[in-house]
């Protein structure tokens, strides 16, 4: 009776329209109020300020702000052009370099925002009119732009990374490693399939940059550049944790904008803060809403109902769960944010994750790749939205647009899944 009050609730709200957060939490107080039949409303949802509180207020999920309010400051400074220019500089004269320009320059902003949508909004604006005025079609720039940007949640730093550790109680940093060479291939597939599009297309070619031209753009982006070398460089050399790493991160942000590249003003710094304020509370506000249906599901113990059905299903062949997981993880990412299909999710799959012997680091790459995926898959990928708003396309024309590039990313996730070394081979 919980479970069916839970997950009817949920999915009435989630199809007319009704903000994540709030199918979440909406349907976990319905769920508590029929569980608690016959006491007293206050009694009964009077657990709520704890969970909530619990939930938002672990250690590492400081990076999440901090991560968000570092992206925003360097995004400020003016560093996805710099980037850009640099990447122009080096491949800009190859057939499709353009494209080319636009995953690189993606995989580099990625670790420095740690966010798609965030990677998306800040380069969108420069490389999707770019790459119309060379000759890919409007709708392929977005969907390319929005499937560059998915790599955001997989390349390091990735808050959602950050998300899937403080949940599983596993080693960020090393999640963070894992990341990298999964990332990395999500971008070369993505190249691969632009040049592919470019060969039906009449391009333009950019001029080959000189020696010295490719030296002050890379001079320019230097410290830009640093950046996500301090951070990782930091973690992997056990200078700081992966939170500190995020404090790092934006007071080094600050110091670049303000000193070096002199492009931030400090009367900017309030509206970077409110900015970051208000990204950081709607991510908070997830987590709080999907640790609720997370606590129902246990308390119901629905999860425990789930996971040996899991384990009959999968009869201890990790093959066929990962099979599960990959296509559950998709269909997911078609309607839900990537925090609260974590937050649903992951207490379901890490105990069978254990029982079958699977690496939870490896497991976390392939639920992470999963959702990077869902960022680009209608009707709620984000990434989409944001690439449309900015390339003046519709929904349908980047849809269709962006399939060749899904199929792509597919294979990428099948690589990942059942290459296990792909993800663990610098652990």
């Amino acid at each position: 009776m919980v479970a069916a009050c839970l997950f009817i609730t949920f999915a009435v709200l989630l199809l007319i329209g009704t903000p994540i957060a709030i199918c979440l939490g909406i349907s976990s107080m319905v769920a508590m109020i029929v569980q608690g039949a016959g006491r007293p409303i206050e009694v009964v949802l009077g657990t709520l300020p704890q969970l909530v509180s619990a939930s938002t207020s672990k250690f590492v999920l400081l990076a999440i702000p901090f991560f968000i309010l570092g992206g925003n400051i360097m995004e400020k400074a003016g560093i996805s052009q710099k980037l850009i220019t640099l990447a122009q500089a080096c491949v800009g004269h190859l057939r499709g370099g353009v494209a080319m320009v636009c995953v690189i320059v993606a995989c580099f902003f990625a670790a420095i925002s740690g966010s798609g949508p965030a990677t998306v909004a800040a380069l969108g604006l420069i490389l999707i009119p770019a790459m119309v005025k060379v000759g890919y079609s409007p709708a392929f720039s977005a969907a390319l732009m929005g499937a560059a940007g998915a790599i955001g949640v997989i390349i390091p730093p990735s808050i959602t990374f950050v998300v899937y550790g403080s949940i599983s109680d596993t080693s960020i940093g090393t999640l963070f490693i894992a990341g990298v060479l999964p990332g990395l291939l999500m971008g070369l597939a993505l190249v691969l399939v632009s040049l592919w599009v470019g060969r039906k297309s009449d391009l333009e070619i950019l001029p080959k940059a000189s020696g010295a031209q490719r030296w002050a753009a890379f001079k320019d982006a230097f410290w830009g550049l640093m950046m996500p070398v301090i951070i990782l460089g930091g973690i992997y050399g056990g200078v700081f944790t992966p939170t500190e790493a995020a404090a790092v991160s934006a007071v080094y942000g600050l110091l670049v904008g303000a000193f070096i590249y002199k492009t931030i003003k400090w009367k900017e710094l309030y509206q970077i803060l409110v900015d970051s304020a208000s990204t950081t509370a709607t991510v908070m506000l997830i987590t709080a809403a999907a640790s609720i249906f997370a606590y129902i599901l246990t308390r119901s113990r629905i999860d425990v109902a789930i996971n040996e059905a899991l384990i009959s299903a999968t009869g201890g062949n990790t093959i066929i769960f990962f099979l599960i997981v990959n296509i559950i993880l998709l269909l997911a990412g078609c309607f839900l944010d990537s925090t609260s299909a974590l937050y649903i999710f992951v207490p379901l799959f890490v105990p069978v994750a254990k029982v079958l012997g699977i690496d939870l680091v490896h497991l976390g790459v392939v639920m992470i790749v999963n959702l990077a995926i869902g960022l680009v898959t209608p009707p709620v990928g984000v990434n989409l939205y944001v690439a449309c708003g900015i390339a003046k396309c519709n929904l349908k024309q980047i849809s269709v647009a962006v399939l060749p590039l899904i199929v792509a990313a597919l294979i990428v996730l099948l690589l990942v899944t059942y290459i296990p070394a792909i993800s663990l081979v610098f652990v």
